[in-house]
């Protein structure tokens, strides 16, 4: 296995994956580290990572197909759960592929081009998912605290522009740092100490001021994950605060049901992304700061298809007619 030490001087001036631009040399390919600190479990590592991976796309394309299939399940709940797991899929393909192929072939090399798309995709995916939750939360609001105008209020043209705009959202939060990190000259070194291009990681390989992007991305952090927090818990204020006075424990335990799914997922986001994010910068943090992003981004899309699937009872039954037809 070589050592990071190997990987630093390759990316010496004379180097063919740099190129002299002024004074300084810029990278024009990055080596990916992925798991090196574990070179013994590589083999083992791939297994469960291609398992967790397959499993996690195939519940996944299930869910949407079962969407698609019964038209019972043609309404804003199911509407937004086929796009979350659309969205599922698309995270997990734009990362995961690429650490299987560092884990079974050791080829840690990545293009510059190829690094920032995969930087881009993996940012559009996470902004994309706070905003789309939210959309979700605000559907199980109107449908708790509005139950008689719920199919005025969420109808299909709604529904659609919510997708739309989480869609849309996401693209455009990440579109500014995919330009401004583009741009960068990246010198000294080209090895990323993570399994995926992640911005952090591409940061601190640069030698161009960063302040900008802090600012702006201390601004998505606001913008992308403390508002659609803070309107996720308002709309969860109003459902528990309405479920609460239901009178009796058989309309308390309905009204919980159709929001329990989603309160689990948002918990386990954020819960996740704290967990993973906000913990403190130092050395020893590295190694299992990458397992911890590993497994956020491979369980979640995994976990997701499974609570909704298990608490239920529309998919279960929609899964059982489409089994009995086979």
């Amino acid at each position: 296995m070589e050592s990071p030490h190997h990987f630093l001087s390759l990316s010496a001036p004379m180097d063919p994956e740099c190129k002299e631009t002024g004074n300084h040399t810029s990278i024009t390919e990055f080596l990916i580290l992925g798991f090196n600190e574990f070179p013994e479990l590589q083999l083992l590592l791939f297994t469960l990572f291609s398992f967790l991976y397959l499993m996690a796309v195939l519940g996944n394309i299930i869910i949407i197909c079962i969407v698609c299939a019964d038209r019972h399940l043609h309404n804003p709940m199911y509407f937004f759960l086929a796009n979350l797991s659309a969205l599922d899929i698309c995270s997990l393909t734009c990362t995961i592929p690429k650490l299987l192929t560092i884990l079974l072939t050791n080829s840690k090399h990545i293009s510059f081009r190829e690094c920032i798309l995969q930087m881009c995709c993996y940012m559009i995916c996470i902004s994309t998912e706070f905003t789309l939750l939210t959309a979700m939360a605000y559907d199980r609001y109107v449908a708790i605290c509005n139950p008689l105008r719920y199919t005025t209020i969420m109808n299909k043209r709604v529904c659609a522009l919510l997708a739309a705009v989480s869609w849309i959202t996401g693209f455009l939060e990440s579109l500014p740092h995919t330009v401004v990190i583009s741009q960068f000259s990246f010198c000294d070194s080209n090895v990323i100490n993570h399994f995926f291009c992640e911005i952090k990681a591409l940061l601190k390989l640069s030698c161009s001021d960063t302040s900008v992007i802090d600012t702006m991305t201390f601004a998505e952090s606001v913008f992308v994950a403390f508002t659609p927090f803070l309107l996720t818990l308002t709309s969860y204020v109003f459902i528990i605060s309405t479920i609460l006075g239901i009178r009796s424990a058989e309309g308390k335990s309905k009204a919980f049901s159709t929001c329990s799914s989603h309160l689990t997922v948002i918990i386990l986001l954020y819960g996740t992304i704290i967990g993973v994010y906000m913990q403190p910068e130092s050395e020893g943090s590295v190694k299992s700061n990458k397992l911890s992003t590993a497994m956020y981004i491979i369980t979640l899309p995994l976990l997701n298809p499974l609570i909704y699937s298990l608490r239920s009872k529309e998919l279960k039954v929609a899964l059982k007619k489409i089994i009995s037809r086979k």
